[in-house]
C-alpha cells in the first residue's frame, strides 16, 4: 500500500502543495487538513473511539468517533463522510452538521480541523486497523473521566470537549 499524499495548505486553508504522510507527521511547518465527526446516539450519549497501538500519532488513546485526513481534492464534508463510513461503517448520507473548527498546533503536526456531527443509532462496524474499540459515554462521565485521566485521551479530543461544551 502507498503512503498517503496530503494536500499543504497555508493558515486560511488554501492549497499550496502536497506532502507525504510521514512528512507531515513530523514536520510542524506542513500544514494538512483533517475532519473529524462527533457521533451521537439519539440518547444523547456520545461515541469514541479508542485508536489502535499501531497509529503513529496518539496510539491507544480515547479520540473523537471519526477523524481522518482528506484525500487531495476533498473538500471538509466529503473527507467526514468518507471516514465515518470507512472507520465506523456509517452511511455516507447520514446528516451532517458543522459544528465549529479548530487549528491543532503541536511538535508533531498542525492541522486545519472541520468537526461535524451526526445522531446516529444503527450498527457500527469499526475498523480494526483503526480502531481498537468503541465505546458510547454519557456526556458527564466523559468530563469526570477527562478530569481523573486526562492521559487516556487524546488531547485533540479533550481540546474539542472543552470547545463543544464551553459553547
Amino acid at each position: 500500500m502507498s503512503e498517503e499524499i496530503f494536500e499543504i495548505i497555508d493558515e486560511d486553508n488554501n492549497i499550496i502543495g502536497t506532502a507525504l504522510r510521514s512528512e507531515c507527521h513530523g514536520n510542524p511547518s506542513l500544514i494538512h487538513r483533517t475532519a473529524h465527526v462527533i457521533v451521537y446516539h439519539p440518547d444523547g450519549r456520545m461515541l469514541l473511539q479508542k485508536r489502535t497501538m499501531s497509529k503513529d500519532v496518539q496510539p491507544g488513546k480515547w479520540d473523537t468517533a471519526v477523524g481522518g485526513h482528506l484525500d487531495p481534492g476533498e473538500n471538509f464534508e466529503q473527507g467526514a463522510r468518507r471516514e465515518m463510513n470507512e472507520e465506523l461503517g456509517i452511511p455516507m448520507d447520514a446528516p451532517l452538521e458543522h459544528v465549529f473548527d479548530s487549528k491543532i498546533r503541536n511538535d508533531i503536526e498542525s492541522e486545519n480541523v472541520r468537526i461535524f456531527s451526526t445522531i446516529y443509532s444503527g450498527t457500527l462496524k469499526p475498523d480494526p486497523e483503526e480502531i481498537e474499540k468503541i465505546k458510547f459515554w454519557k456526556i458527564n462521565e466523559l468530563c469526570i473521566a477527562v478530569k481523573q485521566t486526562p492521559e487516556i485521551f487524546t488531547p485533540n479530543l479533550i481540546k474539542e470537549l472543552d470547545t463543544l461544551l464551553s459553547g
